[in-house]
C-alpha cells in the first residue's frame, strides 16, 4: 500500500508521516528539502530561480517515486509529484514568477513523466489556515522560509482547494489541521488512523 500526505508549507506533512510510520510500521519517505541546491536562492529571488527549482523538484520526485514503486513493503510518502505541477508551478506562473514559455515546457515534462507512474492508494490532505501555517513555519525556524509572504501561502491554499476539489486519481481523505494536534494529542492521532483505516476498507492489521 502507498499513502501520500499532501498540504501547504507548514501544514505538518513530515510530522504526520513520521508518526504514522511509527504507529503502522510502514516505511516513511520524506521530501528532500535540506539538500535542495535551489531552495534558498528561490526564496531570495523567486522569478529568477522558479523554473530551476521546479525542474529539480520534478526530477528528484520522479526518481523517488520509481524507488517507491519497486518496494514490496507499505509506504507513507511526504508530498507528491502532483503538487509540484498543480500547486507550485501553476501558482508561480499565475503570480508572474515563471514565464509562460518556462511553464509550458515544465508542464510538458510533467505530463510525460506522470504517464509512467501510478497514484497513491490514498491521498491524505492536511488542510490548514494561513495562521496555522505561519505558526508551524515559525516553530521549525528554517532560515530560508523566514521570508515567505502571507499572500504566497494564501495563493497556495487556493490552489490546493482547487486541486483537491477535482482530485480523481484515487481515494482521498481531507483532515482539518486547525482542529487536529496529532503531534501533541494521541487521541487526534488515533482519530486519523481510524479514518485512514476506514478509507482503505480495513486493510490495516493492528
Amino acid at each position: 500500500m502507498h499513502i501520500a500526505i499532501v498540504g501547504n508549507i507548514g501544514a505538518g506533512k513530515t510530522t504526520l508521516t513520521e508518526l504514522l510510520s511509527k504507529e503502522l510500521g510502514w516505511e516513511p519517505h520524506y521530501e528532500l528539502v535540506e539538500n535542495n541546491p535551489y531552495l534558498e536562492d528561490f526564496y531570495s529571488d523567486m522569478k529568477r530561480w522558479s523554473f530551476n527549482l521546479q525542474i529539480y523538484f520534478l526530477n528528484s520526485r520522479f526518481n523517488h517515486l520509481k524507488q517507491i514503486q519497486q518496494l514490496t513493503q507499505s509506504v507513507i510518502q511526504d508530498r507528491t509529484i502532483y503538487e509540484d505541477a498543480y500547486i507550485f508551478a501553476t501558482n508561480l506562473h499565475e503570480m508572474g514568477l515563471m514565464s509562460s514559455r518556462d511553464f509550458e515546457n515544465y508542464m510538458a515534462i510533467f505530463n510525460n513523466i506522470t504517464a509512467f507512474i501510478k497514484p497513491p492508494d490514498l491521498l491524505v490532505y492536511l488542510k490548514a489556515s494561513v495562521p496555522t501555517l505561519v505558526n508551524n513555519i515559525q516553530k521549525r525556524g528554517r532560515e530560508y522560509e523566514a521570508g515567505i509572504r502571507l499572500d504566497y501561502l494564501t495563493k497556495l491554499n487556493d490552489k490546493y482547494k482547487k486541486w483537491i476539489d477535482s482530485y480523481d486519481h484515487g481515494k482521498l481523505l481531507v483532515l482539518d489541521k486547525d482542529k487536529l494536534d496529532f503531534a501533541g494529542n494521541k487521541e487526534d492521532l488515533g482519530f486519523i488512523i481510524e479514518r485512514i483505516d476506514r478509507e482503505l476498507n480495513g486493510l490495516f492489521k493492528f
